[in-house]
């Protein structure tokens, strides 16, 4: 294109691009070219695809790896935006431990085998006829197809989790945890790993049942008894054997498993062959095998539920008793983390080997069913060729038989061509089994034990070797597997691990219902074939089946899972796995603030919302808990800061995060809110206006006082004065805490450090963080014994509290005192906490500032607090006392409530009015105090200690240093016009001396300046009249809206 331009005239050519540019934003005027740079004659050169991406990245899987801020690439938005560069490695981050891949599996060797071997396992061969011997052949049909609608719901909803992103090692407690969160995962995690740990006894037992009676059987041998010390000794053996197989490696397992499979392949044709030829002789006859018989057939066809064990059994007892046959399909699900690819393994060999076992048991069973006698002496001289099967059934009636589907566990061995080759096959199967499950349970125990859910468990989780082999969960596994097969029953041990699997199966139907009920916008499984009510129905047959089966069990196990659940819950591990349960927490809030904002505001549900002024919250920690003691387990808390100067993405990620973390440390439930590049009342302004959700936003706001106004700027006292009357302006509840020895603790405490509570959390792990406990004051008398002496003086003079430091002396706090007094601090006794604040050095600090710090988590004791209630703000100024002394820490305060009334009036009856309405407003009070004399003039005393306060502010109307914004300035005639109000608050003052200095909080409605009337220093020289030496005091204003009321 350039080559084209660079050969036409501009001026021929001048009318057509002119018509060629109209479509265009820019109009061009070619003629104009020539006098400013263009790129007409410029040629673009061949530059490799790097150099053309600049800083941008393509789309890699590397970007998007669980690891990303350690090992990705992606370039920030900073780097693109502000051209700024960040090394790609944190210098603070552990490196990575690059772990070797070890052998991995395929679908058919690692999912589809394992399931087959693991189903057709010891229930086949020893159970199987016995099922059918109870429940006839339809109950036993409907009793494997029962087991496999429960397995092919519980492997769709697998299927669904399995393909909806990677599936690391843990198999079914993986999937449940990631999917439900950490509560149900570790339940069931534990459960589902001592399940697998029980069913390698359990198979064992059934292969050491098999070979005690292949050696009565051929070889008359015997070890001890013949009985279950035979299999306690054989399975002790076998468990030794199976346990150095799996330690070897998963390699030689894997080998062991294509052998077993092959074995068992031959065992299953021998039975299907031998049923077809029949009996070999009498022998097999008198034992019950008559082959394919119409009348045998129609005999097993009913059920014929007999006692069993001292157990009279039923549809569901023996339904409990099979049910461990269909546990197999979890055997590949449980080795994800060896699987090659498993979301597409785990549902293409699961679901295959589902149907294929399904088909073989409901045709072994009517096999069984048609050619074997439910009861058989195994006399030959009882039966004859001629006889009918009548004859055989009725030969049982009068004495005890030890042969045929009811009394025989070895059916199999007895219908097959070729006996032996059927406990070749028997031994495959349990053998398999036994190995699948020992390979299964220690790699659940140790993916939960390295997600440290638990405590004390982690020593479990180490791997050894290329393949990362849990050698202590093996040990685990053992000592679990040796303590089962010592109870050598195998009817006993098959309905504990039924109950375990059931509920895991009911878990993970629960996870994919639970998941796509809420539908995340990460759940996007690429198997399609399965329906969330379907998922629903196949847990509630899981937990159906787990209480008919055995209701005693069920409840134990049921016990056991909620255990764990609350377990886990209360330790609150520090994970986060994006389960469908962070999904629902978030819709179910995003649905109750959308249900809440469409409810009218009512008098009787009014809770304080506060947003409080904290700044950095761990720097007025003080100022955090008074908030929070309005709000713990009842409202809506914001920590709002505001930032005059612009911060980068970075410095306010990092602001945020160490605001949030120091918050969840100290066990305070509260939002944090920043706002930077904005003046102080619009930060307010907007604060109040942005921050929340519908009526989930302030309407309280909380400062701290401004104790160094005197010696600021006139526009920092401006623009504190200006934030109250934003508040105002929006009809928001404006509230001011006063402590004499300050709220801000800046270059006193230690900064918060995320990266210290990290480290400390995992040298403490098992153990809670920072709570915010409570202070007990041991002494006599109250705790105003810390305060200072309150007194008037003629001249104010400010005293500091310091504390020694690198950087010089500190300013703790500011009193106002006489030039003449000190205030000294008595020493308090405080029970030993696990908060503990410190200096930037790491000292310790004095106990005087520590109690200065926690003052508003210590137990208060025989407290008062005074209420002086003096103009009607809709109920807010006595509300909030209230609230306080419904606090554990405050419950022994008494409320004192004073009250204004005019000279000539009754005190009695305003006091007894006064009584009457708290009475009603349901508010308990210790007494009423009535002012009458408010409108005395205050003393010479007083407007002395008040002019010495105005004195270096108040200037003449036209001296020139009132344009100066950096001096505060009161002129004369302003203070003249509000005398009447200045006196009002200096009478206040000496009133407030005279009841309440010993009070532990004194709570005041704010006073109100009309707009425009009264500057910013004047009104705070009226709130350092009110508040100067003086207990904690808090000044409330509401917002003129009824906040209490007497009626139900």
């Amino acid at each position: 294109m350039y080559g084209q331009d660079q050969s036409r005239s501009s001026g021929g050519n001048e009318d057509s691009l002119q018509d060629r540019s109209k479509g265009l934003f820019m109009h061009l005027d070619v003629g104009k070219l020539d006098e400013k740079a263009h790129l007409r004659d410029s040629i673009r050169m061949t530059r490799s695809l790097k150099d053309h991406l600049n800083r941008e990245t393509l789309p890699s899987p590397d970007n998007y790896h669980p690891h990303f801020l350690t090992i990705g690439s992606r370039a920030t938005l900073d780097e693109l935006h502000l051209g700024e560069v960040y090394d790609q490695k944190d210098g603070n981050s552990e490196p990575m431990e690059i772990v070797p891949g070890g052998f991995k599996f395929g679908w058919v060797q690692g999912v589809l085998i394992r399931c087959l071997l693991n189903i057709w396992g010891v229930m086949l061969f020893l159970r199987l006829s016995w099922v059918v011997g109870q429940a006839g052949i339809l109950q036993a049909i409907l009793i494997v197809l029962l087991a496999t609608v429960v397995t092919v719901i519980t492997a769709l909803s697998m299927s669904a989790i399995s393909t909806n992103g990677q599936i690391k090692g843990g198999g079914t407690y993986y999937m449940i945890s990631r999917t439900l969160g950490p509560e149900f995962g570790g339940a069931i995690g534990v459960i589902f790993a001592f399940a697998n740990a029980m069913g390698i006894a359990l198979h064992t037992v059934g292969f050491c049942e098999a070979l005690r009676d292949m050696l009565k059987e051929y070889f008359d041998v015997q070890i001890v008894d013949g009985g279950l010390n035979d299999i306690r000794i054989i399975g002790s053996i076998t468990l030794v054997v199976l346990g150095s197989i799996v330690a070897i490696g998963m390699e030689w397992e894997a080998k062991a498993q294509l052998l077993f499979m092959g074995i068992l392949i031959v065992a299953l044709a021998n039975f299907i062959v031998g049923s077809i030829l029949g009996p070999s002789g009498v022998d097999e006859l008198s034992k019950g095998m008559v082959g394919y018989n119409f009348e045998i057939i129609s005999t097993n066809f009913e059920p014929d539920y007999r006692v069993s064990k001292g157990l009279q059994q039923s549809f569901f007892t023996v339904f409990a008793i099979f049910f461990p046959a269909a546990t197999g399909i979890l055997a590949g699900a449980n080795i994800s983390g060896d699987l090659k690819n498993p979301s597409e393994a785990i549902p293409k060999g699961t679901l295959l080997a589902i149907f294929t076992t399904s088909f073989s048991y409901i045709l072994f069973a009517v096999i069984a069913g048609a050619t074997v006698l439910r009861d058989a002496t195994g006399d030959p001289a009882n039966y004859t060729d001629n006889a009918t099967v009548n004859d055989y059934m009725q030969i049982c009636l009068d004495q005890e038989c030890e042969w045929g589907l009811q009394n025989s566990f070895q059916v199999m061995t007895l219908v097959s061509a070729f006996g032996p080759l059927n406990y070749a096959g028997c031994f495959a199967a349990t053998l398999s089994s036994a190995l699948a499950c020992f390979v299964s349970a220690p790699k659940i125990f140790q993916a939960l034990c390295n997600d440290k859910i638990f405590p004390y468990l982690h020593v479990f989780g180490k791997g050894y070797g290329k393949n990362q082999e849990p050698l202590r969960a093996y040990g685990l596994a053992f000592a679990i597997a040796l303590a089962c097969i010592l109870i050598a029953e195998l009817n006993t041990i098959a309905p504990l691990i039924t109950n375990c699997y059931l509920a895991s199966y009911g878990l993970v139907n629960l996870s994919t219902f639970h998941v796509d009920l809420f539908k995340p916008v990460g759940w996007r499984p690429t198997f399609r074939y399965y329906n969330k009510w379907l998922s629903l129905l196949g847990f509630s047959l899981s937990v159906a089946a787990m209480f008919l089966c055995s209701w005693p069990t069920a409840l134990v196990t049921s016990a056991l899972v909620f255990t764990f659940f609350f377990i886990v819950k209360h330790r609150k591990p520090d994970v986060n796995w994006g389960s469908s349960t962070q999904v629902q927490v978030y819709k179910a809030a995003l649905s109750g603030v959308q249900q809440f904002s469409t409810i009218d505001e009512h008098i009787k549900t009014y809770t304080p919302q506060i947003l409080v002024m904290t700044g950095l919250p761990n720097m007025r920690p003080s100022l955090v808990d008074f908030a929070y003691l309005f709000c713990k387990n009842n409202s809506l808390m914001i920590c709002g800061d505001i930032l005059k100067e612009r911060q980068s993405h970075k410095q306010r990620s990092e602001r945020i995060n160490k605001s949030l973390h120091w918050l969840q440390a100290h066990k305070t439930k509260a939002f944090y809110s920043l706002l930077d590049n904005i003046s102080f009342p619009n930060g307010i302004g907007a604060l109040l206006q942005a921050t929340g959700v519908g009526k989930m936003k302030p309407n309280i706001l909380l400062l701290g006082y401004q104790s160094e106004w005197s010696n600021s700027k006139n526009s920092e006292i401006d623009e504190y004065f200006a934030a109250i009357n934003t508040a105002l302006e929006m009809h928001v509840a404006v509230t001011i805490l006063r402590v004499q020895e300050g709220l801000d603790y800046t270059g006193i405490l230690r900064d918060f450090d995320v990266k210290d509570l990290t480290k400390d959390n995992k040298k403490k792990e098992g153990k809670k963080g920072i709570d915010n406990p409570t202070f007990e004051n041991q002494r006599e008398r109250s705790v105003t014994a810390i305060l200072p002496t309150y007194t008037t003086s003629e001249s104010v003079d400010t005293e500091f509290t310091t504390v020694s430091a690198e950087c010089g002396e500190i300013k703790v706090a500011a009193k106002f005192l006489s030039p003449t007094e000190s205030a000294p601090v008595k020493k308090i006794r405080m029970k030993k906490s696990r908060v503990l604040f410190k200096d930037p050095q790491g000292n310790d600090l004095p106990s005087e500032v520590q109690n200065s710090i926690c003052r508003f988590r210590m137990k208060q004791k025989r407290s008062t607090i005074d209420v002086w209630w003096l103009y009607d703000d809709g109920g807010l100024s006595m509300l909030l006392p209230y609230i306080l002394t419904s606090r554990s820490n405050w419950a022994n305060s008494k409320l004192r409530v004073f009250c204004l009334a005019n000279a000539d009036e009754e005190q009695n009856v305003t006091k007894k009015s006064m009584k009457l309405l708290l009475e009603k407003f349901r508010i308990p009070v210790s007494d009423v105090v009535v002012i009458h004399d408010m409108t005395q003039s205050p003393s010479l005393q007083t407007k002395t200690w008040f002019d010495a306060l105005t004195k270096d502010f108040v200037r003449k109307d036209d001296d020139p240093s009132n344009l100066d914004s950096n001096i505060p300035v009161i002129k004369e005639s302003e203070l003249l016009a509000q005398k009447h109000k200045t006196f009002n608050f200096m009478r206040l003052r000496e009133l407030l001396l005279q009841y309440s200095t010993d009070a532990n909080l004194v709570v005041m409605t704010l006073p109100i300046s009309q707009k425009g009337i009264v500057s910013g220093p004047l009104y705070m020289c009226w709130l350092e009249t009110l508040t100067a030496n003086m207990p904690p005091f808090l000044l409330v204003r509401g917002n003129h809206t009824s906040v209490l009321t007497f009626h139900s």
